[in-house]
C-alpha cells in the first residue's frame, strides 16, 4: 500500500487518436547541429555524444501555454525531433535502431540558460536549466509507420511569427540511429524513453507573452505561448 495517492502517469498525445504515449523517461542529446554548437561556442567535431535529462512529468502536450519560469531572466527556446520508444534494449546495433522506435513528434527544449552558464562556469550539472517544470512541450506523437523520414527533412522555430531557427535533420552531428545506439550502450532503453535530439542554431529568448510555434516537415507542428512570471 503507498503511503498517498501516486502522482499520474506522465504521457503525451498520440496524434489523430484519444490514445496516450506513457512517458518513462526524457534523455535529451547535447550540441547536436554544428551551426549551434558554434554558436555555443564549442567545436562541432563528432566528439562522443552526451545526454543529459529532464523529468518525465516535464512533457506536455501542445498548444500549451508554459508560465515563465522562476528563477531565470533569461528564457530560451530549442526546438528538437523527438522520438519516442516503444520497445527496449540494450546495446542496440545501429541497423536496429528504427524496430525500436514508436513514433515521432516535435518539441521544445525550454532552458534557463542563465541558470546553464552559471552551471557550467562552476562545473555543476544543468539540472536547475534543463529540468524544471513543464520545460519539455512537444506536439503530438505520430507512430513511425506513418513518418516518412526522420534523418532528413526541415526543422524550424519561429517567435511571434518571425523565423529564428531553420535547418534539416540530415544536419544532425550524430543521426537519430548512431545517438539512440550510443545512448543504449549506457542506458538499458525501455518503453515509454522520450530522446530530444538536439537543436539547430539560432536558439534565443522569449519573454512572456510571446507565441512559439514550429515543426519538422512530415511529422508535425507545435505551438507555445508563454505566460506571464
Amino acid at each position: 500500500m503507498y503511503v498517498f495517492t501516486p502522482p499520474a502517469q506522465a504521457s503525451l498525445a498520440v496524434a489523430g487518436t484519444s490514445d496516450r504515449f506513457p512517458v518513462r523517461r526524457i534523455f535529451c542529446v547535447g550540441r547536436n547541429y554544428a551551426a549551434h554548437a558554434r554558436e555555443m561556442g564549442k567545436d562541432p567535431d563528432r566528439e562522443a555524444p552526451f545526454f543529459f535529462t529532464k523529468p518525465a512529468d516535464a512533457a506536455l502536450d501542445t498548444p500549451c501555454t508554459v508560465p515563465y519560469p522562476p528563477l531565470t531572466e533569461d528564457l530560451h527556446y530549442e526546438i528538437e525531433l523527438v522520438i519516442a520508444i516503444g520497445k527496449g534494449g540494450s546495446n542496440v546495433s545501429e541497423n536496429d535502431v528504427m524496430e525500436h522506435v514508436w513514433g515521432a513528434s516535435v518539441g521544445v527544449d525550454l532552458t534557463r540558460r542563465d541558470l546553464q552558464a552559471e552551471a557550467k562556469e562552476a562545473g555543476r550539472p544543468w539540472d536547475w536549466a534543463k529540468a524544471f517544470d513543464k520545460s519539455a512541450p512537444i506536439a503530438p506523437i505520430v507512430p513511425i509507420s506513418d513518418v516518412t523520414s526522420v534523418e532528413q527533412g526541415r526543422i524550424w522555430l519561429a517567435v511571434n511569427g518571425e523565423t529564428r531557427q531553420d535547418a534539416d535533420l540530415s544536419d544532425l552531428i550524430w543521426s537519430v540511429r548512431e545517438h539512440v545506439s550510443i545512448l543504449s550502450q549506457a542506458m538499458e532503453l525501455a518503453p515509454g524513453d522520450i530522446i530530444m535530439t538536439g537543436t539547430p542554431a539560432g536558439v534565443g529568448a522569449v519573454s512572456p507573452g510571446d507565441v512559439i510555434t514550429g515543426g519538422v516537415d512530415g511529422i508535425g507542428t507545435l505551438e507555445v505561448k508563454i505566460g506571464p512570471k
